[in-house]
């Protein structure tokens, strides 16, 4: 159940379209943290999802959701404000009637491209062959996109952000400096997840309007910060994957997966091709998907823990050079971390995530 704590603005850190950062202190005796920890001066950090709760400024009292600190969680471990107490009404109309977080206190009517765009969407169901790159993690989404564009710079890139990770996504660090850097060209929420230039009811949706809508040759779909995994067969997050690349390639595009590898994760189940991928690959994919290697150090280890769990058999393997994306990544001024390891600790993880956009960069027409 969530926790909800009051406390009072005392500074605000940065802000973006749809977020705040801010500092809080909170009212003596209620400050949050982990269990076991100290309560410390009483300050805190939280942020604001504007387009639900509108603005805040220094001085106002606020309501947090505190839960994510409470537990410890080091992703999305901020507090949220959840209302602004120095006001009693607030109201920001949307441009439709679509809701996203239904039935929930922050429901709000972010409209839809369906609705906007419904006279040339109401029949569209075609991608016409562009590439569709998916993705497990967010880390990988700028792996990915600085592959691509390295290889193919004149190429338009839209990424469709799914709900399986965080749902606003102006809380994105990441999308936010892509979009800076040009290595994003449009961006589309899918699902209850919002903020995107254009909101979609569905992933499937979501593909049409990147295409159609703005035009995109490439396509990059993966769930906000944060993923969800239990260390059981097929309790995490990322088994997304699998319904996404069968979408892509039952509306006509070309679906290219984005294999998570590591040779640094502990974790025995995430060693070499992680059974995040392994699973959605090998056991739960219906389409025929390209797997993009890069040559080198790691081409084998991939190939063969995709061969081990029969995803070599079903889908396509294709060798491409590597463009080294840490070193992409650092000219684009690109802070990427993945389970809090940067490029230097496991660059094996960055180098066979940008071979997806290699990869797609040689399919796109």
């Amino acid at each position: 159940m969530p926790s909800f704590r009051t406390a009072t603005v005392v500074a605000l850190l940065d802000e973006r379209r749809g977020l705040q950062r801010v500092e809080v202190a909170f009212v003596p005796g209620e400050e949050a943290g982990p269990p076991g920890s100290s309560p410390g001066v009483g300050k805190s950090r939280a942020y604001v999802l504007t387009e639900l709760t509108g603005p805040v400024a220094v001085g106002d009292p606020v309501v947090l959701n505190t839960t994510a600190i409470e537990l410890g969680l080091g992703s999305g471990g901020w507090h949220v404000v959840h209302w602004n107490l120095a006001r009693t009404t607030w109201c920001a109309p949307g441009p439709g009637y679509a809701m996203k977080l239904r039935y929930t206190s922050l429901q709000a009517d972010t409209g839809s491209a369906e609705e906007l765009y419904a006279g040339s969407l109401a029949d569209a169901d075609d991608l016409e062959g562009v590439p569709v790159v998916v993705c497990g993690l967010h880390s990988q989404v700028p792996c990915v996109a600085v592959a691509l564009k390295h290889a193919r710079p004149e190429l338009r890139l839209a990424y469709v952000m799914t709900p399986g990770g965080a749902l606003p996504m102006a809380v994105s660090d990441l999308v936010a400096a892509m979009e800076d850097r040009g290595l994003v060209d449009a961006t589309v929420t899918a699902g209850h997840a919002f903020g995107g230039d254009h909101e979609a009811v569905n992933v499937a949706a979501a593909l049409v309007v990147a295409r159609l809508v703005e035009g995109a040759d490439v396509v990059v779909v993966g769930m906000g910060p944060g993923s969800l995994g239990t260390a059981t067969r097929l309790g995490f997050s990322a088994l997304e994957v699998a319904p996404v690349l069968d979408a892509a390639e039952s509306l006509g595009g070309r679906p290219v997966a984005a294999v998570r590898f590591s040779l640094a994760d502990p974790r025995l189940r995430h060693q070499g091709v992680s059974h995040h991928s392994r699973t959605a690959l090998g056991l739960m994919t219906r389409a025929r998907a390209t797997i993009g290697v890069p040559e080198g150090v790691y081409a084998e280890r991939v190939r063969a823990d995709l061969e081990a769990c029969g995803a070599a058999d079903r889908h396509r393997l294709l060798g491409v050079g590597d463009p080294d994306v840490p070193a992409l990544l650092a000219e684009r001024r690109l802070t990427v971390t993945s389970m809090r390891r940067a490029p230097a600790d496991d660059p094996g993880f960055y180098a066979v995530a940008g071979a997806a956009g290699t990869a797609a960069a040689t399919l796109a027409r």
